[in-house]
C-alpha cells in the first residue's frame, strides 16, 4: 500500500500565539486516534515555530546557513504527517478532516504527496 507524506503549512503571523486551543487539540486528538485505529497514521508531529529554524543552502557550488526567523516566508511548514492509504484520494480525504478540525481564523494548507519507493 502506497505511503503519503502530508506537510502542513501555516501561516505564523495569523496562527495564535498561545497555540492550538484546548478545544482544537481535543478535536485533534479524537481524529488522530481514529486514523490511528484504522492503521492509516504511521507518524505525526508539530514543528517548533521557524525562528528556532535554520536553512542550509547549496548554490553555485557553495553553502550557505541561515538561522531563522525567515521574514520572506508567508507560509512555513508547521508539521507533517507520513500515512498508508489504499491511494490518494484516501490520503487527502483524511487530510480534508485533519484541517477541518481547526477553527476560523487559522490560515492552513495541506500537501499530500505520495512517498516514491525504490
Amino acid at each position: 500500500m502506497p505511503r503519503f507524506l502530508t506537510l502542513i503549512r501555516v501561516d505564523e503571523k495569523n496562527a495564535p500565539a498561545e497555540g492550538p486551543s484546548p478545544e482544537l487539540q481535543e478535536r485533534m486528538g479524537k481524529l488522530l486516534e481514529e486514523i490511528t485505529k484504522a492503521g492509516v497514521m504511521l507518524e505525526t508531529a508539530g514543528l517548533t515555530p521557524s525562528e528556532d529554524g535554520t536553512r542550509v543552502t547549496w548554490e553555485g557550488g557553495e553553502l550557505s546557513v541561515t538561522d531563522g526567523p525567515f521574514t520572506e516566508a508567508k507560509e512555513v511548514i508547521g508539521g507533517y504527517s507520513i500515512s498508508q492509504c489504499k491511494d490518494k484520494a484516501e490520503a487527502v480525504e483524511w487530510t480534508k478532516r485533519f484541517l477541518a478540525t481547526h477553527e476560523d481564523y487559522w490560515t492552513i494548507t495541506a500537501e499530500v504527496r505520495e512517498i516514491a519507493e525504490g
